[in-house]
């Protein structure tokens, strides 16, 4: 699950995530102001660092970077022992120890655990040690922490759509845990997608996966899934973007044995770069021969650009 559960969430990093330095600091009045200031300062430069970090090509430019990055590091060390109190403080650190150029996960999860008990109300904490669970197999604590923090910022799309992942993905997981139910694990996945793509509706990304979700469900609701992916088709603009979406409801149809419509609907798409799609929808078409050919269970779509 761990492998899976990351590569798809690359798909949520198109939505930023919150600054750790905006959240509140406890305190004196005149001890929260200068820990506010210098908080920020140590964000700025880890933000500088990190984009560097993502525009660089060569290994030995990322090199070159680890001196400034051990500089930060000493810094928020001292920032932690001048002001041990500052929840938001061991959360930036946090953020720059779990990036992969650092790779230091197990102290960055110390670190969220810490911010954590300071204050238990900051959602990007609980996000972050949901995100730390997941990827060490442990679904089922992350989604604990998943759902606080839905219920701190239920209008942050990126945890509703975190949430989704985890449940769809340790699906059996949950399951084995004899905690859910295979109709209430389903309820959940795909409200959570739902919610996301509420939340950011020009996040394509998003919609792309709710619209995926519907495979997911043990129980599929193929008029739904059809409604929905003709809705998301008319939103987008690009033609490979349209004619992917288009992939969707022809193998929709086919579920529902509208092969005659699916036919048609695959005529339509003449990209190359998805005919590889097209024709294992197409084969399983029926013939003149025969019924349609078996269901392929392996087909991958594409995922729209412009998520």
């Amino acid at each position: 699950m761990k492998t899976s559960f990351i590569l798809n969430f690359i798909i949520a990093l198109v939505i930023a995530t919150p600054s750790p330095a905006a959240e509140p600091l406890k305190g004196p009045p005149a001890a929260e102001s200068k820990a506010q200031a210098e908080l920020r300062v140590l964000v700025a430069r880890q933000k500088e660092l990190l984009a560097v970090v993502d525009q660089a090509t060569e290994a030995s430019a990322i090199e070159d970077l680890r001196p400034p990055f051990q500089k930060l590091v000493n810094d928020y060390e001292q920032y932690l022992k001048d002001y041990p109190t500052v929840a938001a403080g061991y959360t930036s650190y946090a953020v720059l120890l779990g990036k992969p150029v650092l790779g230091e996960r197990k102290r960055a999860a110390a670190l969220l655990l810490r911010a954590n008990e300071l204050d238990p109300d900051q959602p990007l904490v609980k996000n972050q040690l949901g995100n730390y669970l997941a990827e060490e197999g442990r679904p089922l604590e992350a989604s604990n922490y998943y759902l606080a923090a839905i219920k701190l910022a239920p209008d942050e799309p990126l945890y509703h759509y975190q949430l989704g992942t985890l449940l769809a993905e340790a699906h059996d997981d949950f399951l084995k845990s004899g905690q859910w139910q295979r109709p209430a694990l389903d309820d959940a996945m795909h409200e959570a997608f739902r919610q996301a793509t509420v939340l950011a509706p020009g996040n394509v990304g998003f919609a792309y996966r709710y619209g995926v979700s519907f495979y997911d469900l043990e129980k599929p609701d193929w008029t739904g899934a059809l409604k929905y992916w003709r809705a998301l088709e008319e939103q987008l603009s690009g033609k490979v973007e349209k004619q992917t979406i288009r992939l969707h409801e022809a193998n929709v149809l086919l579920k529902q044995d509208k092969a005659a419509e699916a036919r048609a609907l695959l005529a339509t798409v003449d990209e190359p770069v998805l005919q590889n799609q097209k024709q294992k929808l197409t084969s399983q078409l029926p013939t003149k021969e025969g019924p349609a050919g078996a269901a392929s269970p392996t087909i991958t779509f594409p995922v729209p650009a412009g998520q």
